[in-house]
């Protein structure tokens, strides 16, 4: 799994039948340090996340393992919104602190 911010929403109304209803993220992959790359991908929203917030990705055949989207043609899904992150004795990441 990857960390990511989610940067934006991606909409298509024609797409494969599999995909109706599914909900596509623009998404920023983070180094160790949370500094944004220079990477994006799309994914699958499985979990309801918003701009802004930082996720966990999975990517490849584990995207696929989320329970509904074994027949779906899909590379990436969101699988949790992340919490907290520390690195060491150091907070990297928090989620209340970011909706102060």
């Amino acid at each position: 799994m990857q960390i990511a911010k989610v940067r934006g929403t991606v909409v298509s109304t024609h797409k494969d039948s599999s995909l109706k209803g599914v909900k596509f993220l623009l998404l920023q992959f983070l180094d160790e340090e949370g500094r944004l790359l220079p990477e994006y991908e799309v994914a699958a929203d499985n979990v309801g996340a918003g701009v802004d917030e930082w996720v966990l990705v999975s990517r490849g055949s584990a995207a696929r393992q989320v329970s509904g989207s074994e027949q779906r043609p899909l590379d990436a899904a969101v699988v949790a919104i992340i919490d907290t992150v520390s690195v060491g004795n150091r907070s990297l990441y928090s989620k209340k602190d970011e909706y102060r």
